[in-house]
C-alpha cells in the first residue's frame, strides 16, 4: 500500500496571474454587457475615474454615473449592481463548484480542495471562500498577501472557508 504523495500547494505569484487571467475573461463578458446597456459614456467615464486626482472630480464623475444609469429605465443603479458584482460572483463561484477551480486556475493544473480531507469542497465552503475575499482584501489585502507567507499557502478566504488551492494529481 502506497501512501498519496503530500499535496503540492499553489503559492501567491501562479495564483495572482491566475487571478489577472480571470480578470481579463471577466472583462470580455462585463464590457460589452455594460456598452449594450449603458452605451460608450460608461466607458468613457471609467477612463476618467482611474485618472481622477481630487475628491472634486471624483464627486463630479459619480454625478455624471448617475445620469448615465438613467439610460436604463431608471433601473440603472439595480443593473449596474447585477452586472458589476453579481455575474462575476455567480460565474466565479459556479466554476469552482463545477470545476473546483477558474478558468485562471485551470492554466495551471490548480484546484480548490477542502483543506482536510482533499476532497472536493461542498458549494456552501465555495460560497464562504467567496465571501471571504472581502474580509481578506479589507485591511490592505493583507489576507491575500497570507498566501506567500503561509506554509500551505492559505488566503483567509480559504482559512475561512477550510480550503486550499493545490496542484491536480494526475
Amino acid at each position: 500500500m502506497t501512501q498519496d504523495p503530500a499535496p503540492q500547494y499553489v503559492g501567491f505569484w501562479l495564483r495572482t496571474v491566475a487571478a489577472l487571467i480571470d480578470s481579463l475573461l471577466l472583462l470580455l463578458i462585463i464590457l460589452p454587457v455594460t456598452i449594450f446597456t449603458f452605451g460608450w459614456s460608461s466607458i468613457e467615464l471609467w477612463g476618467d475615474l482611474l485618472g481622477a486626482t481630487s475628491v472634486e472630480e471624483l464627486m463630479e464623475l459619480d454625478e455624471a454615473w448617475k445620469e448615465v444609469e438613467k439610460t436604463a429605465g431608471g433601473f440603472g443603479g439595480t443593473i449596474n449592481f447585477l452586472i458589476s458584482w453579481v455575474l462575476p460572483a455567480l460565474a466565479v463561484v459556479v466554476f469552482w463548484i463545477a470545476r473546483q477551480a477558474t478558468p485562471g486556475k485551470m492554466v495551471f493544473s490548480a484546484v480548490i480542495v477542502d483543506a482536510t480531507s482533499g476532497e472536493v469542497p461542498s458549494g456552501r465552503q465555495m460560497i464562504g471562500r467567496y465571501l471571504g475575499y472581502f474580509i481578506a482584501l479589507f485591511p490592505l489585502g493583507l489576507g491575500i498577501l497570507w498566501v506567500g507567507l503561509d506554509k500551505r499557502k492559505q488566503g483567509w478566504h480559504d482559512k475561512l472557508a477550510g480550503t486550499v488551492v493545490v496542484r491536480k494529481r494526475k
